[in-house]
C-alpha cells in the first residue's frame, strides 16, 4: 500500500491531491480521470484510448486482488480483458516507457505494484 508520508501535492481540478515520496496518491479515492491525466503530464505523456484500457484494466485487477499488478500478471490481465494481441510486455512498454507496471498503476491511483523496484 502507498506510504502515508505526504512528499507533494497536485493541485487538480482545485483540489489538493496528496503524492508519497514515489509519486503515488496517499489517498487512493482521491483517484479520477482528471488526476490521471495531471500525472500522466509528469509523465509527458497523452492519454489515449488505448492507455484508458490499460488503465481500466489496473483498476479491475485491483478491486479484484486489492494490490496492483507486477509486469507479469499485468500481461495476463490485459490479454484476458484486451485480448491475446495486447498481452506482451512491448505492447506496454510502448503505451508506458519504462516500467509500465509502476507508470500504469501511478496513473491509475493505485499503491506502486509489489516486487518493482
Amino acid at each position: 500500500m502507498a506510504s502515508s508520508e505526504i512528499a507533494r501535492y497536485l493541485s487538480v481540478a482545485g483540489q489538493r491531491v496528496a503524492l508519497d515520496p514515489e509519486g503515488y496518491l496517499v489517498d487512493l479515492d482521491q483517484w479520477s480521470p482528471e488526476v490521471a491525466q495531471a500525472l500522466a503530464d509528469e509523465e509527458n505523456l497523452r492519454l489515449e484510448p488505448a492507455h484508458w484500457e490499460v488503465i481500466e484494466v489496473l483498476r479491475d485487477f485491483y478491486q479484484h486482488f486489492e494490490q496492483a499488478p507486477a509486469m507479469r500478471p499485468l500481461v495476463k490481465a490485459v490479454g484476458m480483458s484486451l485480448g491475446k494481441d495486447k498481452a506482451s510486455s512491448i505492447y506496454l512498454m510502448k503505451l508506458f516507457p519504462g516500467s509500465p507496471a509502476k507508470i500504469g498503476a501511478r496513473l491509475a491511483g493505485l499503491p506502486k505494484p509489489a516486487n518493482c523496484l
